[in-house]
């Protein structure tokens, strides 16, 4: 995880035109898909609005100049975290319906519904393109604009202090962290060696951990004392110039939002309204 941390940080720095775009626009831009993705109906007809943002995500990508393997990574990366929940769904009746049809028996009393599975497509809509426009903020961003960005457009001055000091040591935890495995490496350890003793890679392994949180405590007292030393107290801040938006950043921007409330709004009205017929999900 520390070693895809340093890869998304690296690919944050590129220069593209998404790249340059200021860390404000990203981030409203960002919100406003997940807000409107959230906010929409548990309806099957979310596939409408899910396609036009991912349509709006996609176009993004293409310009931060990124390549489709490495969003797909990520993707991959995180989508067990919410897949699990989402498959969860489709062996419980779920409360948004009223009737439920059984398209699948197992044994122990267990059922797979045709609404459960279309419920559950629908949470994976939602997450697929939240986490997609995730990975586009995180990815075009480096972790210093984005904070000094959520800075700037009111995030209290206590977090961003905290935050930042938070990002800054992640980056020395890494760095420590390199420097024991470089040290299992030279001495040709490997912890899934199984030709080595169980008791002996657990020993080293233990040592090892513990090396780490002992350091990392020493840093932590040495950080401390030399930020005392520069007057820090409960009254300091991290201190980020003001900066206003270029107009055509700005305009982007109306672009984007404009777009995203489009995107769910006029779908809404016009399978709510029932001028069009439903897009049906198969199953």
């Amino acid at each position: 995880m520390i070693e895809e941390l340093q890869n998304i940080e690296r690919q944050a720095m590129g220069n593209s035109r998404v790249h340059r775009l200021d860390a404000r626009t990203k981030i409203i831009l960002a919100f406003a898909a997940i807000i409107a993705m959230v906010a929409y109906p548990y309806s099957k007809d979310v596939i409408v609005p899910g396609m036009l943002l991912f349509a709006f995500f996609s176009v993004l990508w293409a310009f931060s100049g990124l390549s489709v393997l490495a969003y797909l990574k990520r993707l991959i990366l995180i989508l067990p975290f919410g897949i699990f929940i989402i498959i969860f769904q489709i062996f419980f009746e779920n409360s948004r319906y009223d009737t439920f049809t059984s398209i699948l028996d197992l044994p122990l009393g267990i059922h797979v519904y045709a609404e459960s599975v279309e419920f559950a497509s629908i949470l994976l809509i939602k997450f697929i393109v939240c986490i997609s426009f995730i990975i586009l903020l995180s990815s075009t961003t480096t972790m210093q604009d984005m904070l000094a960005g959520a800075k700037r457009l009111g995030m209290p001055s206590e977090f961003v202090l905290i935050i930042g000091l938070m990002i800054r040591y992640l980056f020395v935890f890494a760095e420590m962290y390199g420097k024991v495995i470089n040290v299992f490496e030279v001495k040709f350890f490997n912890a899934f060696d199984t030709n080595l003793p169980y008791k002996y890679r657990l020993r080293t392994l233990a040592y090892a951990i513990g090396t780490l949180f002992i350091r990392s405590y020493e840093q932590g007292e040495r950080t401390y004392i030399s930020m005392l030393c520069r007057g820090y107290s409960r009254d300091s801040f991290l201190r980020i110039e003001k900066k206003k938006i270029q107009g055509k950043e700005l305009g982007f921007l109306i672009f984007g939002i404009i777009f995203i409330v489009a995107g769910v709004t006029v779908p809404y009205l016009i399978f709510d309204l029932g001028l069009i017929p439903s897009v049906s999900m198969q199953f």
